[in-house]
């Protein structure tokens, strides 16, 4: 079976909706991906435009209760929506998983819990032709083997003081912002929502221990070589007692030159534990440290999360953290990249491996 070639996407968020960690898979779909979503199924905001319930996606989405009604749509794939703590599937989603693959609607989904290895769910889309696609499947992956030292590209992570706290979504607005420049940037994804919008990646988080800096290296390896700037998305903290594995992985693994610090103001501690976040300028430092006998990787800007504050407390949290860090500070999703981007590509241009290809270039 072969994927649509482009997606008409139903997101399924049935009662997680407006909850922003646990609907970000929905929520970056419809912010990012060039694949519309032409319904939402909720049955809490059921008759409902996605703009009157989530007015900062600016987007004119129906809600529905059901498969159903979406199918009224022309949906060609059904979304689960949701990245749940554990990745299983919610209960309330299974009722209209079966209805969507008995309707041949292609299931993508991101959570941990596969549904190509739920065998009713099989046998129902062997009986339709529905496509299960589980996102998070990896192939084969080798281990870390220090070619990423070696790349042409200028390797650019994001980091962060805690898991959902916006890094797929700046290094998105990063992207877009440096071709508007004129820049060759890719977004390299790293997570299933990421892979999602880019159409490939690999989910580093359901990758075997030993094997994660090796999926980031071969993310790395993968750019192509007229690409002059590569932008992997992060995962999680150095700070979560939980996630913490996954971020060192993608740290070693991808082998940045520049580091981009993003957090949510107002969080002041790791969500779920009794973890305090450090002042910003030191949390740099930590990550700063921990690259540094491998190949250190200076954090060169601070990307701010502020849709909890209002535009004028955003502005002022923005210039707060600049003055207390020494570093360029935006919101890019509510600001703009370009900003960021510029100071960047400046940061980018006082590197090693920025000189040597200059001057391959000029030969």
């Amino acid at each position: 079976m072969t994927p649509p070639a482009r997606r008409r996407y139903v997101a399924l968020t049935e009662g997680f909706l407006t909850d922003p960690h646990h609907a970000k898979t929905a929520h970056g779909v419809l912010r990012y991906s060039a694949d519309p979503v032409v319904a939402i199924v909720d049955g809490a905001y059921a008759q409902r435009n996605l703009r009157d319930v989530l007015p900062e996606m600016d987007k004119d989405v129906p809600i529905v209760a059901t498969v159903q009604e979406a199918l009224g749509y022309e949906a060609t794939s059904l979304l689960v929506g949701v990245a749940v703590s554990g990745g299983a599937l919610p209960l309330q989603f299974r009722a209209h998983l079966e209805a969507a693959i008995d309707a041949g609607l292609e299931i993508v989904n991101g959570l941990h819990q596969f549904v190509s290895e739920d065998p009713d769910l099989v046998a129902r889309a062997r009986a339709s032709g529905a496509r299960l696609w589980d996102v998070r499947k990896a192939g084969d992956i080798p281990l870390f083997s220090g070619d990423a030292y070696g790349v042409p590209q200028v390797v650019v992570l994001a980091v962060g003081s805690d898991c959902a706290v916006g890094k797929m979504s700046v290094m998105l607005e990063l992207a877009a912002a440096a071709r508007a420049c004129g820049d060759q940037a890719e977004f390299v994804a790293t997570g299933q929502t990421g892979i999602m919008i880019a159409g490939k990646g690999i989910a580093v988080d359901r990758v075997i221990s030993d094997f994660i800096s090796g999926a980031a290296e071969q993310l790395v390896l993968q750019v192509a070589k007229t690409t002059e700037f590569t932008l992997v998305e992060g995962q999680g903290s150095i700070l979560n007692p939980a996630f913490s594995a996954v971020t060192y992985g993608l740290m070693f693994g991808s082998a940045p030159d520049l580091l981009v610090l993003c957090h949510e103001a107002g969080r002041d501690s790791i969500e779920d534990f009794d973890v305090p976040v450090p002042p910003l300028g030191q949390l740099a430092r930590l990550y700063e440290a921990a690259l540094a006998p491998l190949k250190p990787a200076p954090c060169v800007a601070v990307a701010l999360n502020t849709r909890a504050l209002d535009a004028s407390g955003a502005k002022d949290y923005i210039n707060r953290t600049q003055a207390q860090t020494g570093l360029p500070t935006d919101d890019v999703v509510r600001f703009g990249g370009e900003r960021l981007w510029r100071a960047l590509r400046s940061a980018a241009e006082t590197t090693p491996k920025w000189a040597s290809r200059r001057q391959a270039a000029r030969r």
